[in-house]
C-alpha cells in the first residue's frame, strides 16, 4: 500500500533568536551591543522536517507548541515548505512555545534555551496512525523531549512493526549523562546520526573512528557527522570516509540538521550510504551559506543552483 509521506517527525519546533558580534566573556550590568540580528526557524526537529520538505520529500510534522505568536511564526515557517502540520497539537494558556538564543563568536557558540512546550510533548500527544502513514521515521534532540522519552522504545517498536525504516539523532544532552533510553533506542533505529563529538561523549571513545567502531555494532547504519572535515559513514563492516563540501560559511547553525536531511533524502531514494553522505555534506555546506539553519532552503531557486553546482 501506497504511504501518505516519505517521511513522518515527532518533535520539538522553535524560532532561533541569533545575534552576531558579541564577546565571548561578557560582563554584567553592562549594555553589550552585537553586530548583527537574524530571527529563523529553529530547533533540530523542525529544521530537519522542513530542509527535507525544500529537497522534494513529503514529510509530516507532529509536535506539541504553545498559541503564542513565536509559535504562530514557526508553525508558519514550517508549512511554507509544504511539511503537513494537521496533527500538531496548540495549547492556550500555560507553558508557552520554546526558543533558543544563539551568540555567535567566530565559529563557536553559546546556545540558551527556553524548552517551554518541547518538555511537555508526550506520547499522548501523538497520534501514532499519523507517524506510521510513512515510509521513514525520524527523531532528533532526544534529550529535550522529557515527558515523551519512556515511552519511545515502544512507539519505535511500533512503527518498525509497521515496516518503517528508523533515524535518530540525539543531539547534545544538556546534563551530559548519554542516558536512558539511548541505549535502547540504539537497539531498534536503523540509522544513527551523530555529530563527531556526540558520537565519543556517547560511547567514551576519543576520535570519529573508535566511536563508530562501537556504534556499528549496535545500529546498522552509522553517519558520525565531522564537521568542515565531512563525514564518517559505516554499514555492513564498510567504512568511508566523505570529504565535505568546501564554502565560505556564513553561519553554521543548523548545518548538522541539514545533513540529516540530505542524507536522508538520498537514503529514501535507494542511494548507498557512500552517496547519502556526500548528498548530507552538500545539503550541510547550502545552510552555512545564509543565516540559520533554513534561510537557505527558503529559496528554491538557490537550493536547485547550488546543489547543480555541487554534483
Amino acid at each position: 500500500m501506497k504511504k501518505r509521506f516519505d517521511v513522518t517527525i515527532a518533535g520539538e519546533i522553535n524560532m532561533d533568536l541569533i545575534l552576531y558580534g558579541l564577546p565571548e566573556v561578557m560582563p554584567l550590568e553592562r549594555e553589550l551591543l552585537a553586530s548583527g540580528f537574524g530571527m529563523t526557524l529553529g530547533s533540530s526537529s523542525a529544521i530537519v522536517a522542513h530542509n527535507l520538505a525544500a529537497l522534494g520529500v513529503s514529510v509530516g510534522f507532529v509536535t506539541r507548541l504553545g498559541d503564542d505568536p513565536l509559535g504562530n511564526v514557526a508553525l508558519e515557517r514550517l508549512a511554507e515548505t509544504g511539511v503537513d502540520i494537521s496533527c500538531v497539537k496548540r495549547v492556550s494558556g500555560g507553558t508557552s512555545t520554546g526558543v533558543t538564543i544563539l551568540l555567535t563568536h567566530e565559529g563557536k557558540r553559546h546556545i540558551l534555551t527556553y524548552p517551554g512546550t518541547m518538555f511537555e510533548m508526550a506520547a499522548a500527544d501523538l497520534d501514532l496512525a499519523y507517524l506510521a502513514s510513512a515510509r521513514h521515521f525520524h527523531l532528533s534532540s532526544l534529550f529535550l523531549h522529557k515527558a515523551l522519552q519512556p515511552d519511545l522504545p515502544g512507539i519505535l517498536r511500533q512503527l518498525k512493526s509497521e515496516g518503517l525504516s528508523l533515524s535518530l539523532d540525539t543531539n547534545d544532552d544538556p546534563e551530559d549523562s548519554w542516558g536512558a533510553p539511548l541505549d535502547e533506542l540504539l537497539g531498534i533505529v536503523d540509522i544513527f546520526l551523530p555529530n563527531e563529538d556526540e558520537a565519543c561523549r556517547i560511547t567514551g571513545k576519543s576520535d570519529a573512528e573508535s566511536a563508530i567502531g562501537a556504534l556499528a555494532k549496535r545500529v546498522p547504519l552509522v553517519a558520525i557527522k565531522c564537521g568542515k572535515r565531512g563525514s564518517l559513514v559505516e554499514e555492513a563492516g564498510r567504512r568511508w570516509f566523505v570529504p565535505a563540501q568546501l564554502v565560505t560559511p556564513v553561519d553554521t547553525i543548523g548545518a548538522g540538521d541539514s545533513f540529516d536531511a540530505g542524507f536522508l533524502a538520498a537514503y529514501l531514494r535507494g542511494e548507498a550510504p557512500e552517496v547519502c553522505a556526500g548528498f548530507g555534506n552538500r545539503t550541510a555546506a547550502l545552510s552555512t551559506l545564509r543565516q540559520g539553519g533554513t534561510e537557505s532552503f527558503r529559496d528554491p531557486a538557490f537550493v536547485h543552483e547550488f546543489l547543480r553546482l555541487a554534483d
